[in-house]
C-alpha cells in the first residue's frame, strides 16, 4: 500500500529546482500512507514528474522501490495497491524473455502495460489498485483506478498542467492546485454526508470514478473510459445466471469466496484481521482461518454503551474460531479525543460518523500487523441493509391507495405544523414515541407523492433539500435520480444494491476504511469485492440473496458451516457511536463553538439560521438532529484546518 502523486506539464518546467521542490511537497504529504520510504523521479525535458511513498508488503527490498521504470526504459510508474494474481501473471511475462528485477506485484503491472497494453493489463488484474503510467516514448500519461474504488485517485487538469494524487493533500501541495470550492458538492454532502464521484469539495479536481482508465497527452483534453462495467456484469449474470441448486449454490460461493481470502493473505509482513462479530467480517475471518496453519490474528473493539457494543460478539466467534485475538474497550473520551483530527485524516468533507471506531480499530490493530483484512462490501452485494426491507414494505405501503387519494393524505399531513404534530405524539407512552415525530410525518407526505425510487432516496439522505441550507448552491442530481436505471433493473430490490454499489460503497465506506487505515499506515484488504464475487453474486436469484425477510441469505449458509448459527443470528447493530449524547454532553463545547453564529457566517458555507434551529432543537432534546449536525461539524471543521 502506497501514496502516488505527480503532475505533466506539457511544456517542460520553467524551473528545474522548483518542480523537483514541487514533487518531494507532494511525497512527503503522503508519509503516513508509506512511511517506509519515499521518492521522485523527474524529467525535465518533458516535463513530467512522480512521487511515491511506500509501505512495503510485498518484496520489501530495493527492487520493489518507486517510481519504478520498465525493463526497456519506456515506461514509468506510481503504484498503490496490490494485485493478488501476479504470482500468475509473472511467469506468462517471462515467457516473453523478460527477466524480473524482484517479486513485486509493481513490477508485474508495469511490465504487463509494457508489453499486453494498459487496457487489457488492467482487466486481467484482481486486486486494488490506483496508478499511473507515463510513456517517455509516445508522451502519454493513464491514470487507473480499480474496479470497485477501493484506492482512490484524484486529478486535476488546468492551465494545460495535469497533476494527480491519492488525496487531495498531495494536490493542495502543489501551489497550482486549484482551490475554489464547488459549492454544488457541499449540497451534494449535505444529503449523502460525502461527495460523490467525480465530484469533489473543489470545482477543478476530479475523482477518477472506478473502473475507469484515464488517458492524456499534452495539447490533448483528458479522455477517460470504462473498463469494467457493473452493468455489464449484471446483463452478463442474467444471460447466464448460477443453475445449481441451494447447496451447490453456497459450495460455489464459499469455494471464490476462498480464493479472494487465500489470495489476499500473501504477504512478507504480519497480516490480521478486523472482527466485529458480523456476518461479513465473520465469513472473512473463518474462511482465513480455515485455510491457514497457524492461529489468524483477529481484531475488534467495544464501548461501554450497551447499545454501541459488539466486541462481546466478536470475542465469541473468535473463540470458537480458535483465533489469537485482541480486542479494546475505548472510553469516551479516546475517542473523543480524535474527532478533532478527522478533518486531517479525510481532506474533503466527510461525515459518515463510524469514521470513529474504524480509524480507532485501525490504530489498534496497526500496534500488531501491517495488513488486516476486513469484510465489507457483502450488504452492497446480498441484501444486506436493513433499509432494503424498509424501503420495499414503505414503498408497498404508500403505493396501496389510490394516486389521487395518496395526494390528499400527502396534503392533510403537511397542513399540520412539525411542532404540532409533536405535541399530538407527547400522548403516545414514551416507549413507542419516535424521534422527531413531526419530521417523520412530513417525511411520509413526501413519500406519499412519490415511487419506491423516492423512497429510498429520502431514506439515504440526511438534508432532504439541501440546496436550501448550502449557500449559493444548486443540488447535482447523479446517479440516484437517472431514470434509466429503472429500465435496466425494474425490480427494487436491484436497484437499491446497484446503486449502493456504485456510489455509497465507494464514496463513503471504501473511503472510509481506505483513509481511517491509511492514517496509521495499516493496509486494509476488502475479499468481499473481488471482482469475482461482485459477478457470482449477480449471478444468483433474489431468493438467495434475500430469503425469509432477511439478507445474505446464501452468505448466511456459508458462514453456518464454520461458526454456529446461535453466535451469528441477531438484530444488526452497526458500526457507530453515541454521537448524540455526546453532542448534548462532552461535545457540546466544541460543537457550540463549531455552530456559533459567527463561525457559520465565516465559513459561509451554509445558511446559520437552520443549523442554529436544529443546534437548539437537539440540545433541548426536542429532536434528534444527530447526523445532521454531524454533518455541518466535520463540513466546518474541515473548512476550518484546509479553506
Amino acid at each position: 500500500m502506497c501514496g502516488i502523486a505527480g503532475f505533466i506539464e506539457g511544456g517542460g518546467f520553467d524551473s528545474h529546482d522548483d518542480a523537483r521542490t514541487i514533487a518531494h511537497a507532494m511525497e512527503r504529504s503522503l508519509l503516513h500512507r508509506g512511511p517506509d520510504a519515499g521518492d521522485i523521479w523527474l524529467d525535465g525535458e518533458m516535463g513530467a514528474a512522480f512521487a511515491h511513498r511506500r509501505l512495503s508488503i510485498i518484496d520489501l527490498s530495493p527492487a520493489g522501490a518507486q517510481p519504478m521504470h520498465s525493463a526497456d526504459g519506456r515506461f514509468v510508474i506510481v503504484y498503490n495497491g496490490e494485485v493478488y494474481n501476479a504470482d500468475e501473471l509473472g511467469p506468462e511475462l517471462q515467457t516473453t524473455g523478460l527477466t524480473f528485477r524482484g517479486h513485486s506485484d509493481t513490477e508485474v503491472v508495469l511490465e504487463g502495460c509494457a508489453r499486453w497494453g494498459v487496457r487489457r493489463t488492467v482487466e486481467r488484474l484482481i486486486g486494488m489498485f490506483a496508478f499511473a503510467l507515463w510513456d517517455r516514448r509516445e508522451r502519454r500519461l493513464w491514470l487507473v483506478r480499480d474496479r470497485l474504488g477501493i484506492k482512490p485517485l484524484y486529478w486535476s487538469f488546468d492551465r494545460g498542467r495535469l497533476m494527480f494524487g491519492s488525496e487531495l493533500k498531495a494536490l493542495r501541495a502543489h501551489p497550482a492546485c486549484p482551490r475554489d470550492i464547488d459549492r454544488d458538492a457541499v449540497a451534494a454532502y449535505l444529503r449523502h454526508n460525502y461527495i460523490p464521484a467525480p465530484r469533489t469539495i473543489y470545482r477543478s479536481v476530479n475523482k477518477l470514478e472506478p473502473g475507469r482508465i484515464l488517458s492524456w497527452s499534452p495539447g490533448e483534453d483528458p479522455r477517460i473510459e470504462a473498463y469494467w462495467s457493473l452493468g455489464a456484469v449484471i446483463d452478463d449474470g442474467r444471460a447466464k445466471p448460477f443453475q445449481g441448486s441451494d447447496d451447490e449454490a453456497a459450495d460455489a460461493l464459499e469455494a471464490v469466496l476462498k480464493d479472494a481470502v487465500g489470495r489476499r493473505m500473501v504477504a512478507d509482513v504480519p497480516l490480521g484481521a478486523f472482527l466485529s462479530g458480523g456476518i461479513d467480517s465473520s465469513t472473512v475471518v473463518a474462511l482465513m482461518q480455515a485455510q491457514s496453519t497457524r492461529q489468524v490474528r483477529s481484531f475488534s473493539i467495544g464501548f461501554e454503551e450497551a447499545n454501541y457494543n459488539e466486541a462481546t460478539h466478536a470475542a465469541a466467534v473468535a473463540r470458537h474460531l480458535g483465533t489469537d485475538h485482541t480486542e479494546l474497550y475505548v472510553r469516551a473520551q479516546e475517542a473523543l479525543d480524535v474527532i478533532p483530527s478527522m478533518s486531517e485524516y479525510f481532506d474533503e468533507p466527510f461525515a459518515d460518523s463510524s469514521q470513529i471506531p474504524t480509524y480507532l480499530v485501525s490504530r489498534m490493530t496497526r500496534e500488531h500487523v501491517m495488513v488486516a483484512l476486513s469484510g465489507d462490501g457483502g450488504d452492497e452485494l446480498f441484501g444486506g441493509y436493513s433499509r432494503y426491507f424498509q424501503a420495499l414494505k414503505l414503498a408497498r405501503w404508500v403505493s396501496a391507495p389510490p394516486r389521487a387519494l395518496r395526494g390528499v393524505a400527502a396534503d392533510m399531513i403537511r397542513a399540520v405544523p412539525t411542532a404540532a404534530w409533536g405535541r399530538m405524539f407527547d400522548l403516545v407512552p414514551a416507549s413507542r414515541r419516535p424521534d422527531s415525530p413531526g419530521h417523520k410525518m412530513h417525511a411520509l407526505a413526501d413519500l406519499l407523492r412519490g415511487n419506491s425510487d423516492d423512497v429510498y432516496r429520502r431514506l439515504i439522505s440526511l438534508w432532504d433539500e439541501p440546496g436550501t441550507v448550502a449557500v449559493d448552491a444548486i443540488e447535482p442530481k447523479g446517479l440516484l435520480w437517472d431514470a434509466s436505471v429503472a429500465c435496466r433493473l425494474p425490480d427494487a430490490l436491484d436497484r437499491m444494491m446497484y446503486l449502493d454499489t456504485l456510489t455509497y460503497l465507494p464514496d463513503d465506506i471504501l473511503t472510509k476504511v481506505d483513509r481511517a487505515s491509511m492514517a496509521v499506515s495499516l493496509e486494509a484488504r476488502v475479499p468481499m469485492i473481488d471482482h469475482r464475487v461482485v459477478a457470482f453474486a449477480w449471478s444468483l436469484p433474489r431468493r438467495l440473496k434475500v430469503g425469509g425477510g432477511e439478507g445474505k441469505h446464501l452468505l448466511r449458509q456459508v458462514l453456518y458451516r464454520h461458526v454456529p448459527r446461535a453466535l451469528i443470528d441477531r438484530p444488526k447493530m452497526g458500526f457507530g457511536v453515541p454521537i448524540d449524547d455526546w453532542l448534548r454532553g462532552p461535545l457540546r463545547d466544541w460543537a457550540e463553538s463549531l455552530l456559533s453564529l459567527e463561525r457559520l457566517t465565516q465559513a459561509g458555507l451554509v445558511k446559520p439560521e437552520p443549523v442554529r434551529q436544529c443546534w437548539r432543537e437537539h440540545l433541548s432534546g426536542a429532536r434528534n438532529w444527530k447526523y445532521h449536525l454531524w454533518d455541518i461539524l466535520m463540513l466546518q471543521a474541515w473548512s476550518e484546518r484546509w479553506a
